[in-house]
């Protein structure tokens, strides 16, 4: 079930990855609940002092938002989003 808010849908982090086509740069992914829709996240890595927090939720624009086509992806994103749900708060840093 995707969680519609005031300010968006509310998305978990389900992937984080580092890009191989460029360095310093890594690809958060999150994802709804029922998995069948994603947000992704690109974040360069500039400097220690660059202070962006990694929560464990985000609301995002459902004009943002991108299909899941791939039941065995939807099964794992629906997996780790449960997991996220049961052991952090939307606000938590990751």
């Amino acid at each position: 079930m995707t969680e519609q808010l005031d300010n968006g849908v509310r998305v978990w982090l389900v992937e984080r990855t580092y890009s191989d086509d460029e360095q310093n740069l890594i690809i958060l992914t999150y994802a709804t609940p029922d998995g069948e829709q994603y947000y992704r996240k690109e974040r360069a890595l500039t400097s220690f002092t660059d202070a962006r927090d990694t929560t464990a939720a985000v609301n995002a624009d459902p004009n943002n938002l991108g299909s899941v086509d791939d039941p065995d992806l939807q099964e794992q994103y629906t997996a780790e989003v449960q997991r996220m749900q049961d052991t952090h708060d939307p606000d938590d840093v990751i």
